[in-house]
């Protein structure tokens, strides 16, 4: 990675390499170094880390930046003018189907029967006519 200009993966691999040929220095001055340079690699792979590369979604990033906007009054729902409806289940459909799970390819002893879930779908047929 390179960050203004300077190669860093390069001078730490040079650093290390420096270190395991110096005959001249303690042993305790090269364990401090090693130490230095592995808290300088894990410091540069936090701070290049993007959202793009990151196991974290920014929303849960404990170190991003915090947005400066205040929370407004205004509700953040539906305009107040709208009345909705909401499409109610109908008793008597047009077309059931049952989905059967064949019960072999299930885990022995890992699955029980709860409960059932049902789903209506709703097609809306959007035609266009023209008349000449």
């Amino acid at each position: 990675m390179k960050i203004d200009f300077i190669d860093v993966d390069s001078a730490i691999s040079h650093a290390k390499q420096l270190l395991e040929t110096e005959r001249d220095i303690s042993p305790a001055l090269k364990s401090v170094l090693e130490v230095i340079l592995f808290l300088i690699t894990v410091l540069l792979n936090r701070v290049t880390l993007n959202s793009k590369n990151s196991s974290k979604p920014p929303a849960s990033d404990p170190n991003r930046k915090k947005s400066n906007r205040k929370q407004s009054d205004k509700h953040s729902s539906r305009q107040k003018s709208h009345v909705g409806t909401t499409v109610q289940k109908i008793d008597d459909s047009d077309e059931i189907e049952i989905i059967t799970i064949d019960r072999r390819s299930l885990p022995k002893g890992q699955h029980t029967e709860d409960c059932f879930e049902t789903c209506q779908v709703f097609d809306i047929n959007i035609s266009r006519v023209e008349t000449e």
